[in-house]
């Protein structure tokens, strides 16, 4: 965080300091007393803080709050600002913080693949600008303030993901960011628990297209169904669309698997380059274009991007390839699980997998809410479309894909089963060096997570 002066958030909070010293300077905020983890934070808080002598250790601790306390109960090591509404001035803290900078912010959203874009726009731009990112996919709204924090006077860029748990969630990560770039990776369905109906879920993630500032610049899949739903006329800014069609602003063709990624041709204004990006699977594509579209946007020649992309390291958990039990391979894709990475994963299974025996061992589909059946049901759909020789479903929800997908012709062996117990030994059975299993799941399935692991190949132990 870029230092403030308590008397400097006084007056942008339109508060007095009723306690402490106005030259204290101030290098983090929060706006829950459990945020609070270091000295010289700004906290914003309505409620009652009951044990003072707690927060003795993270002195001097500023409050700014709209509670009246008596000056002899503040003790000396808390500063205190007195304001109106503590949530207004919290709000005016955010957007002066934000407005001090004027670099590109780049905001992400999707089903899938919005960690890898990210990543890979992060990749590319780090090569020569001090760039502020989210970490992973820890992408929840109570951590965007930290985030918006995290730029400082060096950063030249910075890249956030805006996750959608329910409506509402990407206009409040506006409220932080303030992007000058947006990207929908796709829509798929997921967190219908709280965005009751696909139609919200995909307005939920159209929020993006209001949080832009009004001359950036929306980033789109041009091929995705779901997104074609969205009314992207009421977005002033400028559109770029990605994808294979060739009105797409970056195009891709000549899309091939080669050794450890995806190659192909980009066609852009009229030129075209050779593009090498590490990880498996045709999204793998669209994450690169989205990506490349975006830091092109920011100033970086496509030949640049494209050179740095090559050294971009896949993300762990998500379609890496191991050498697994009975010398066969193991796709190991249990960082999350929607019908639409399923549907990418299932599709490099049958790539990688082409001329082997093609095993699919796939978890439950969590955050669906009353669309629990219904999903499953289309997961079912995709198995049998694309095709694998041995189903195994581990959870009771995972086993309504499995039946759905046999009442709609799948003749190939199927195997369920309510936990993980069982999948072990039965693998051990039927897999060879000429098998690829493909394990799907998602980061909150421990049995899914430790059978992945307990495929795996285990190195040989160093030598004495």
């Amino acid at each position: 965080m870029k230092p403030l002066s308590v008397k400097n958030l006084a007056m942008i909070t339109a508060g007095y300091l009723v306690h402490g010293s106005e030259d204290t300077l101030i290098q983090h905020g929060a706006y829950r007393l459990k945020q609070v983890k270091k000295s010289n934070t700004a906290l914003f808080t309505s409620k009652r803080i009951v044990s003072w002598k707690s927060l003795e250790p993270l002195s001097p601790l500023v409050l700014v709050t709209d509670r009246a306390y008596r000056p002899n109960d503040i003790p000396n090591h808390v500063i205190m600002i007195q304001v109106a509404n503590a949530e207004e001035a919290y709000w005016k803290f955010v957007h002066f913080y934000r407005n001090q900078f004027h670099i590109p912010i780049v905001a992400i959203t999707g089903t899938s693949g919005k960690t890898t874009t990210k990543e890979m726009i992060k990749h590319i731009l780090s090569a020569d600008r001090k760039v502020t990112a989210t970490t992973l996919s820890s992408n929840s709204r109570t951590a965007s303030l930290q985030y918006l924090l995290g730029i400082e006077d060096e950063t030249e860029a910075a890249v956030f993901e805006t996750a959608v748990g329910s409506p509402g969630d990407v206009t409040n990560a506006g409220k932080y960011f303030k992007p000058t770039i947006g990207i929908i990776t796709n829509i798929g369905a997921h967190h219908l628990n709280y965005c009751k109906t696909l139609e919200g879920y995909i307005q939920a993630k159209g929020e993006m297209l209001d949080i832009i500032h009004p001359k950036g610049t929306l980033i789109i899949n041009a091929e995705d169904v779901n997104t074609k739903k969205l009314d992207v006329t009421r977005f002033r800014g400028r559109l770029i669309k990605v994808g294979k069609h060739d009105s797409c602003d970056f195009q891709a063709s000549h899309i091939h698997y080669y050794q450890k990624g995806m190659k192909f041709v980009l066609h852009h204004d009229r030129k075209s380059y050779d593009i090498l990006v590490p990880g498996f699977g045709e999204h793998q594509v669209y994450n690169a274009l989205a990506a490349i579209a975006a830091v092109h946007d920011m100033g970086v020649p496509i030949p640049v991007a494209a050179n740095q992309l090559q050294s971009f390291r896949q993300l762990k958990k998500q379609l890496q390839l191991f050498e697994g039990i009975n010398h066969s391979m193991i796709l190991d894709d249990t960082w999350s699980i929607t019908t639409t990475s399923l549907e990418a994963a299932l599709k490099v299974l049958n790539e990688l997998g082409d001329g082997k025996k093609k095993i699919a061992v796939i978890g439950t589909i969590t955050d669906l809410g009353s669309w629990g059946y219904i999903i499953h049901e289309q997961a079912g759909e995709l198995i049998r479309r694309i095709g694998v020789d041995v189903l195994i479903t581990i959870g009771e929800h995972a086993r309504i894909m499995a039946d759905h997908a046999v009442k709609l012709g799948f003749s190939a062996p199927v195997y369920t089963f309510k936990n993980s117990t069982l999948v072990y030994p039965l693998l051990q059975r039927i897999v060879d060096e000429n098998t690829i299993i493909l394990i799907k799941g998602d980061m909150y399935s421990k049995q899914v997570s430790k059978l992945a692991t307990e495929l795996k190949l285990k190195p040989p132990p160093p030598a004495d």
